[in-house]
């Protein structure tokens, strides 16, 4: 009787179907490759930590390479003045810390309203120099403008991370286009201003902030960087203040929240704080409370100038988003709901400063990376004028950058690399020195000379007596500057051998330049737009001695 065949066709006890058995366990005993996925979600960690070895700061290595190779070309592209601050509250007080057998510190270290945390970075980096050698003045200018432009470029790649966490790539790729070519960021982002390091440490602190979507979110690190931004500059706290109440409001641990992460911060970091300041001070201060009471409490800010209350919505803050301007409005109608905590924090900070009298373009420098992130929403969803818009965007605040990074105000700083000469060119003149008669701080100092020369210039602190007229030394001055000088150098011993003024000023005190035989020998642009007491050139007068004969020079 036959057996019914198998669905191969063979019997089950056959040769062929023995065949068939065995070679299926010749193979089982062999290795049999399997396809690789290619998803990272298959990665091994091995395989994972290999593909990280290319990878910087979280981001591919050429991206991080070419914002540190941008920030550094902006360095060295941006060598005109903005504010004083920039020199007197950062690298003069560094150079007074590191070589204090000569420099100047302004009133406001006298009466103890900042704080050396931010100084000591850079006299960090003087020490250093002077002690390998190398503490020529050339580097004690660009080094740590550098530094702070290192830091720059990794806030900038930061704020991609987070916008790649938050969205796609394709919208991280265009806030950080936003960013790279905002003119005002260009303009600030490499100078040694308080403001600068508040900004950049306030947009780490935003990558480690909890907002939706956020992987990298982290308590510790950021409520860290807000306070360290605190102690550097005590406004940081103005931005921060929706951006904390909000974590504070949706965190359903609040008490943990404040026990375990906001205060242990805040205790270490002030108690830093007040080291530092006690070893440099020489008694225990509390530089945040004495900044917050001269500036908001006693509102003498006002000294320095006051603007109307609408001024920031006017005029500053239009100002600095420049061509920015119609893209964030665009951004701010499609953002989802989650990026409403961040205009909030914009709309805030405009409102608050807006309440003193004294207001300054920098002072909201803080909240313009905020406003990148919906310039680069709206660019996202742009699509048939695209190309157009980043052709005006692009080229529009490249003009502004770089007429107000190489042309705008350059004539202050270019007149201190001829001071430098009168130093070190000419070492027999021993006798040299220099008076700056200018608005007060309107020049570096010996961090842009790094040589003891006697130096003077007008003096201008605020009246902290509650005198009802009060004129400081520079408005003296100005009031009848042939008399002052007249009264000031009564005799040829007290004449100064040189003379820094602006253009505006030659004609009112010709008479004295001409009975003290000064001569003109610099003339150094400074600006095509001079206002007030400053004027669009820098000239040099040096004093016609016996025996010597000037040549003038034109820079």
């Amino acid at each position: 009787k036959r057996r019914p065949l198998s669905k191969c066709g063979m019997e089950p006890g056959g040769g062929d179907a023995s065949l068939t058995l065995r070679g299926l366990q010749n193979r089982s005993h062999g290795k049999i490759k399997l396809r690789k996925r290619k998803s990272t979600l298959y990665f091994s960690t091995q395989e994972k930590s290999a593909r990280r070895r290319g990878d910087l700061l979280g981001e591919n290595i050429y991206l991080v390479l070419f914002t540190i190779a941008l920030r550094i070309l902006n360095c060295f592209l941006v060598q005109t003045s903005f504010v004083p601050d920039e020199y007197w509250q950062s690298l003069e007080v560094s150079h007074h810390m590191v070589f204090n057998n000569y420099g100047y510190l302004t009133w406001e270290w006298t009466e103890r309203l900042r704080s050396y945390t931010y100084p000591l970075l850079f006299a960090s980096i003087y020490k250093i120099l002077h002690l390998l050698g190398k503490d020529s003045v050339q580097l004690l200018i660009w080094i740590p403008r550098l530094a702070q432009a290192l830091v720059s470029a990794v806030a900038d790649v930061r704020l991609y991370s987070l916008m790649k966490q938050l969205e796609n790539q394709e919208v991280a790729r265009w806030v950080f286009f936003c960013q790279l070519c905002s003119w005002f960021t260009w303009y600030c982002c490499t100078r040694t201003l308080t403001n600068t390091m508040e900004t950049v440490l306030t947009i780490i602190a935003l990558f480690y902030y909890p907002l939706e979507g956020s992987k990298s979110m982290n308590s510790v690190k950021y409520s860290s960087l807000v306070a360290l931004a605190f102690i550097i500059r005590p406004t940081a706290v103005i931005p921060w203040t929706p951006l904390l109440f909000r974590h504070f409001c949706q965190e359903p641990r609040k008490l943990d929240l404040i026990l375990h992460h906001f205060l242990p911060v805040g205790f270490v970091t002030l108690s830093l704080s007040l080291m530092i300041d006690r070893i440099f001070f020489g008694q225990w201060t509390l530089v945040q409370f004495n900044f917050l009471k001269f500036n908001v409490l006693q509102n003498l800010g006002t000294f320095y100038g006051s603007h109307p209350w609408h001024w920031y919505f006017s005029q500053g803050f239009p100002v600095i988003l420049g061509t920015h301007l119609p893209f964030f409005i665009h951004g701010c109608y499609l953002a989802p709901k989650r990026y409403r905590i961040l205009l909030v924090t914009v709309l805030w900070t405009l409102l608050v400063y807006s309440m003193l009298s004294h207001k300054e373009f920098r002072f909201i420098y803080p909240v313009l990376p905020f406003c990148m992130v919906f310039c680069g929403y709206s660019l996202t969803h742009l699509k048939t004028w695209k190309k157009p818009a980043l052709s005006f965007l692009f080229l529009s605040n490249l003009f502004l950058a770089l007429y107000t990074g190489l042309v705008h105000q350059r004539g202050t700083l270019d007149v201190m690399s001829h001071i430098q000469k009168v130093c070190y060119n000419n070492p027999s003149e021993s006798s040299a020195s220099i008076f700056i008669m200018m608005p007060c701080h309107s020049t570096p100092y010996y961090s842009h000379v790094h040589c003891p020369l006697p130096m003077r210039f007008l003096q201008c602190p605020p009246d902290l007596t509650g005198k009802s007229h009060y004129l400081d030394e520079a408005d003296v001055f100005y009031l009848n500057p042939l008399n002052w000088l007249h009264r000031e150098f009564h005799d040829d011993a007290s004449l100064p051998t040189h003379l820094i003024t602006f253009s505006i000023l030659e004609e009112e005190i010709s008479a004295f330049l001409i009975s003290s035989n000064y001569n003109r020998t610099a003339v150094f642009f400074h600006t095509h737009l001079p206002e007030g007491r400053i004027g669009s050139h820098v000239y040099v007068y040096e004093r016609k001695l016996k025996g010597k004969f000037n040549t003038k020079m034109k820079f």
